[in-house]
């Protein structure tokens, strides 16, 4: 359960591996990538994340809440603000906040909370207060990537980026992403059980199940 998850040691190599892919993307695209600091559309809409990440966004957590816990209550406090605008309408487990895995759940998943800001964001800043936490979706958005691990999947970046560029360029400046190197950690931790940032900023619940 995602109650119990341990960050993997190899996850910090991981990290590493995604920052050195993300500064080479960025240094090929210079003015084609049009991220920047306080730009927040991707910020907005909840996306799943898998066990590594909530594990990572957890440690990251216990780690604020000891160098700067003012700033660690009110990540929390917007987690839980989040939670509880939208959690009536979380497709699963609100108590655990494990996305469910019917067909159905899924399908509601698609339109869930599309619009909401997510807690990590600061409102003041424009900046994510997680950032070197941050999950592996949020690593990738923005340069040109491949989501899937065969050569046949096609690359997709962020529409505000690369506007006006031709295929070549764009395939020129793709970042490379360790697929593979991630899906290891995961069967490392056994754990398949998907749920969204608020969930994993906030830990688990007091009966210890989320």
């Amino acid at each position: 359960m995602l109650a119990s998850m341990r960050l993997p040691d190899g996850d910090s190599e991981l990290v590493q591996i995604m920052d050195a892919a993300l500064a080479d993307a960025a240094r090929l695209a210079g003015e084609w990538l049009a991220c920047r600091p306080g730009c927040t559309q991707c910020c907005h809409g909840a996306f799943a994340i898998n066990a590594l990440d909530t594990a990572r966004l957890r440690a990251g957590m216990e780690a604020l809440r000891v160098e700067k816990p003012d700033l660690a209550a009110e990540i929390e406090h917007r987690a839980q603000a989040w939670i509880a605008g939208h959690g009536a309408e979380f497709p699963g487990d609100p108590r655990t906040g494990v996305i469910g895995d019917s067909a159905q759940e899924r399908e509601r998943f698609e339109e869930f909370a599309n619009d909401a800001a997510c807690p990590a964001l600061n409102p003041q800043t424009g900046c994510c207060d997680v950032y070197a936490w941050r999950p592996m979706t949020c690593r990738v958005f923005g340069p040109p990537v491949r989501m899937e691990q065969d050569e046949e999947s096609g690359l997709g970046c962020c529409e505000l980026c690369f506007a006006g560029a031709d295929e070549d360029v764009i395939a020129e400046c793709e970042m490379q992403v360790p697929h593979e190197r991630e899906a290891r950690l995961l069967d490392e931790m056994g754990v398949r059980e998907e749920t969204v940032v608020a969930f994993a900023l906030v830990g688990p619940s007091p009966d210890g199940e989320r």
